[in-house]
């Protein structure tokens, strides 16, 4: 088990992304309610220099509340900074680490980077208990993605886990394999985050990541990409953990069900609301919005062809709830980029599997050019973001 006092340095996650919808226009319904929950987290947890660094377009609700945060930073650190003086000059009675994990943590909760990253690098060195030694190691790992350094995540990552082969305990060990997963969703790798979070269903603990409701939402949206029609079965649809919380989210229980069930319709009617309700408003997510969009269009296609040696092309249109001028469009991309394994034979307008066109080189190229094609678009709107 955990150590009894091993509390979580707090760093409020939820505030990048209230940043992030702000300045999304199409996001516009969010904008309210996360501008208010913005500044009501920010006073909450006294963060002055987090607020400091906010664009001029998000002006706090009152002009000196600031000023405000900034005198209680100043008061809460002059006291940390006594402790730790203190500490030192007992020559050994007192331990300083103590104080020393206690000021980094409140530099981390008020989001002051520049200062946190060195206070605890300091408290590091000073601690000798591996428990507390990883605790904030995975206290870097979240002000890192507060910030949203990929970089600095994966390389605290590995420094976590170098600690817990050391002698890390269970709850840290299964704690890690959550962020783990979050970082994966971040970087694309649909299939690696959903082995974790799944295997992470009935050990969660790690709260100062996510709410539970949240961690079983990222399960399905990443199981939909990263598991086979078996595993889904297995491992979603016969989760206790995952039914327990199907009522409370209609929309991806559709969308994982249709799937299974190969309702496509329903499928695709679905994943445009997980598009706009889970993708799009979430900064970790909303650059792979259109390639998991993609990716589960490809999947029923794959799907649908495993059942038929061929189709007409108004029956396929009629299973997936969309014209078949449509499927002759879509499907015809992923023909060519030799991601489905079939012909489409206009004339008779039938639609007929074939043999290979397996993931190859071509392949490879085509994944690599759409990745980099997803994150130029990203790119451009954020310019325009910024422009306009």
């Amino acid at each position: 088990m955990a150590d009894a006092d091993s509390v979580p340095i707090k760093i409020n996650l939820k505030l990048p992304q209230y940043v992030f919808q702000l300045h999304e226009q199409d996001l516009s319904s969010l904008h309210e309610e996360a501008k208010k929950a913005l500044w009501e987290g920010i006073e909450k947890d006294e963060m002055a220099p987090y607020a400091k660094t906010l664009p001029s377009s998000l002006q706090p609700p009152s002009s000196d509340l600031i000023s405000k945060l900034e005198a209680k930073n100043e008061e809460e650190l002059k006291k940390f900074d006594d402790k730790i003086k203190s500490a030192e000059e007992s020559l050994g009675e007192t331990d300083p680490a103590e104080s020393m994990r206690e000021k980094a943590g409140y530099l981390c909760q008020i989001g002051d980077k520049e200062r946190a990253l060195p206070a605890i690098d300091a408290a590091f060195e000073k601690t000798a208990g591996i428990g507390a030694r990883i605790d904030l190691v995975l206290a870097k790992i979240r002000l890192a993605m507060f910030y949203n350094e990929k970089a600095q995540v994966e390389g605290d990552i590995k420094t976590a886990q170098d600690l817990i082969e050391k002698g890390g305990d269970w709850d840290r060990r299964n704690r890690l394999k959550v962020y783990r997963a979050l970082h994966f969703l971040s970087i694309r790798k649909f299939k690696e985050a959903a082995d974790l979070l799944i295997d992470s269903l009935s050990t969660f603990t790690a709260s100062e990541l996510m709410e539970y409701e949240e961690f079983v939402e990222l399960t399905v949206l990443a199981a939909g990409i990263g598991c086979d029609r078996k595993a889904i079965k297995t491992k979603i649809l016969a989760s206790a953990e995952i039914n327990a919380l199907m009522p409370q989210m209609p929309v991806l229980t559709t969308l994982i069900k249709s799937l299974y069930d190969t309702n496509y319709a329903e499928l695709f009617t679905a994943l445009a609301q997980v598009e706009e309700k889970y993708l799009m408003p979430n900064p970790i997510l909303a650059p792979h919005a259109r390639y998991y969009v993609r990716e589960m269009r490809v999947k029923a296609y794959t799907q649908i062809l495993e059942s038929y040696q061929s189709l007409t092309m108004e029956r396929m249109s009629k299973a997936f709830g969309v014209s078949a001028s449509f499927i002759d469009a879509d499907l015809s991309k992923f023909i060519a980029a030799r991601r489905v394994s079939c012909v489409i034979d206009k004339v008779s307008g039938v639609i007929t599997k074939t043999s290979g066109a397996q993931r190859n080189d071509k392949y490879s190229l085509y994944e690599q050019v759409l990745n980099a094609g997803d994150s130029l678009l990203n790119d451009v709107e954020k310019l325009s973001r910024v422009v306009g």
